[in-house]
């Protein structure tokens, strides 16, 4: 039986005291014996992968072992098959010294620096090589050379992109960090040419890439009609995130720059959709630069887009309604039979604007060929015979005329006054409609925000439309009551003092065209002459044509109610073309026969004073001269000439407004051969 040895407590305890020390002593002289080693540019990848590609590298993010561990490891395969693998691990991680690194340094890596010192490299290469080339060129044939340094890499300007971008703002949580930096998109090691299908930003991971960090916005994405395609079926052609929100040009989705970036990109895809909704008010907002009206997304979704005959889908037959009132509160059922992306080329799906169309391009060809060229003929006869002595307004030595001559009175006060309401509401409503009409045009956008915007510029446009049909009607009304009270049964509806057409004008008219080919003598004119009459009844067709069609577009919801939806589709045609064919008569046609004709150039005040010379009146209107003559009734016109204030400030305001309607149309001009040539 073996006797069981008895512990001495005195001996295991120095034993194990010893054993401390001795190991407390080699551990100071491994610690002492370990080399530091300095990093310098030449230090190699293999050097860094001695312990950066092990397999379950590792660092523990808190004090001690038993914390999370931060990984660490790089699989050499797959970072010398990225873009960088030629770079050594140094030129990114610039801000190691040394082995083992230094504890509670933050790591930082500059990618953007990086890529502009490349760039900037690549670029006095390149000036060298043009030195060299531009100095033998001159050398050989004495001229000098026409290369010229290259632009930025398309990396530098996409790093110019990011770094204005949402994603380089700091972290609304984490104001210390950005948003998402480089690697966060591109990968760290892992970093593959973006046609690769290793990459992260390869179409069919870029969702899953973004979706890191919006993980909502990729769970409605895959199962959209862009999303599912690529999740389920790897299909290339749908649109993925970047395609949408730009791959570094990324802003706040609810500024409005995001806003209608996402909805130009749409139209990428998406052309003839985008074409037609670019025609409609909302898209001519958005293209002048402002993103209150529908975009794209509105009406389809942004992220959970669905096929027009999906249940589920806005713009659903059965959800249409309800979408248009998230803008329209008071949207009835017409509203749905809108077609807002209707356009005037396709007869089969949409007749109505097909035929309006093609009716409005018939009615401005005709209108203008017939016009232009009457004035054209009628300036070159009456230029021919103007070189001749002819009826002028002699001045005296103050500029003033001549007080010994007789005037003839041929408007009133009223008429003047009325006159120039009419004429300043529409030159108000041509730069504020015109302005919207060719959105697309150069000045469009300077002119828009000089208005205060779309929204201040929709209410000054409905206000001089709604002067304009106050004068209008009340002009009528006025006409009315003279007609039927003032003259009661002794209005000659026919007569001279009418402006209802009869056959001497159509008689005038072809005896003025006999006299533009010198097959006649010119004729002479009563009170009224054809193209005075026309001037009169032109507003009568603008105001049924422009103002219904105007007031169709002002209140949808209330001609919603008994009309198709189509029919705003056709009163935004018909209101845009006539509105263009109202301006550019007006600043044309009506001008040249008012100021811009050799007798008249280049201002007629009568207008403003209200008076011409007994000598024009003669010479013009010789047939209402005689008959007044004839029946004693001449010196009821006769007045005295105009102050020479009168006509000081007639002759100003008459500059102005020719000014700026001639401004007017050179706008109206460009903005339509800009948005036809383009």
């Amino acid at each position: 039986m073996m006797k069981m040895r008895r512990l001495n407590p005195g001996g295991a305890i120095f034993s194990g005291l010893l054993f401390i020390i001795s190991v407390a002593a080699l551990a100071e002289t491994a610690l002492v014996s370990v080399e530091i080693l300095p990093v310098t540019a030449e230090t190699a990848n293999d050097t860094c992968l001695e312990c950066h590609g092990v397999e379950g590298f590792a660092v523990p993010e808190g004090e001690t072992g038993e914390s999370l561990k931060r990984g660490l490891h790089v699989k050499r395969a797959i970072y010398e098959n990225s873009i960088h693998a030629r770079e050594p691990c140094v030129s990114c991680h610039a801000d190691i010294e040394q082995m083992p690194h230094k504890k509670g340094v933050k790591r930082t890596v500059d990618c953007i620096g990086c890529h502009e010192e490349q760039d900037l490299k690549e670029r006095d290469q390149t000036q060298e090589q043009v030195d060299f080339t531009r100095s033998l060129t001159h050398s050989m044939v004495g001229l000098p050379s026409t290369i010229t340094l290259p632009k930025q890499s398309e990396v530098v300007m996409q790093a110019g992109e990011y770094l204005a971008s949402i994603h380089a703002q700091p972290h609304k949580d984490s104001p210390g960090e950005i948003n998402a930096n480089c690697w966060d998109c591109h990968g760290e090691h892992d970093v593959f040419p973006q046609e690769s299908p290793y990459a992260r930003t390869y179409r069919l991971t870029t969702p899953e890439t973004c979706g890191a960090c919006h993980e909502e916005q990729l769970r409605d994405y895959a199962m959209s009609v862009h999303g599912a395609p690529v999740s389920r079926f790897g299909d290339l052609e749908p649109a993925v995130c970047s395609d949408c929100h730009t791959a570094h040009r990324i802003a706040r989705v609810e500024d409005d720059p995001a806003k209608l970036t996402i909805t130009e990109n749409c139209g990428g895809c998406h052309e003839d959709y985008y074409e037609s909704y670019r025609d409609t008010y909302h898209g001519q907002v958005a293209r002048l630069g402002y993103a209150h009206t529908a975009k794209c997304y509105n009406c389809h979704a942004h992220h959970k887009t669905r096929k027009a005959d999906d249940p589920a889908s806005l713009v659903h037959k059965d959800n249409r309604l309800e979408t248009c009132r998230e803008c329209h509160k008071q949207a009835t059922a017409g509203f749905v039979s809108f077609e807002p992306h209707g356009n005037t080329h396709d007869f089969d799906r949409y007749p109505q604007m097909w035929i309006t169309s093609k009716f409005m391009i018939g009615l401005l060809s005709g209108v203008f060929l017939f016009f232009w060229t009457h004035c054209l003929l009628w300036f070159y006869r009456e230029y021919e015979e103007h070189k001749r002595d002819h009826v002028t307004v002699r001045l005296d030595e103050n500029g003033a005329p001549l007080k010994q001559r007789q005037y003839v009175q041929r408007f009133s006060r009223n008429w003047r006054i009325a006159h120039l309401v009419l004429v300043i509401a529409v030159m108000i409503l041509v730069l504020t409609g015109t302005t919207v009409l060719f959105a697309d045009s150069f000045w469009a956008p300077t002119v828009m925000k000089l208005l205060g915007g779309p929204k201040i510029a929709a209410i000054v446009h409905r206000m001089a439309a709604f002067t304009f049909g106050i004068v209008f009607f009340g002009h009528i009304a006025v006409i009315l009551y003279n007609i039927f009270v003032v003259k009661r049964g002794k209005f000659d509806w026919f007569g001279s003092d009418s402006l209802l057409p009869r056959i001497q004008d159509w008689q005038d008219f072809m005896a003025m065209v006999r006299w533009f080919f010198g097959k006649g003598e010119r004729p002479v004119f009563d009170r009224w002459t054809y193209w005075e009459k026309f001037d009169y009844w032109a507003p009568f067709w603008g105001m049924f044509i422009i103002g219904l069609s105007g007031l169709t577009l002002w209140f949808p919801n209330l001609f919603a109610q008994f009309l198709p939806g189509w029919v705003f589709n056709v009163a935004t045609i018909i209101h845009g073309e006539e509105a263009f064919l109202a301006a550019v008569f007006l600043f044309t046609v009506h001008f040249f026969n008012s100021h811009f004709r050799p007798e008249k150039f280049p201002l007629d005040v009568i207008m403003f004073t209200g008076t011409m010379t007994l000598e024009e009146f003669t010479e013009e209107r010789r047939v209402e001269y005689e008959r007044l003559v004839t029946e004693d009734r001449l010196k009821d016109y006769l007045v005295g000439a105009p102050t020479a204030k009168m006509a000081k400030y007639s002759k100003i305001l008459g500059f102005t407004l020719l000014a700026i309607g001639l401004i007017e149309l050179l706008l109206v001009i460009s903005g339509f051969l800009q948005d036809v040539i383009g």
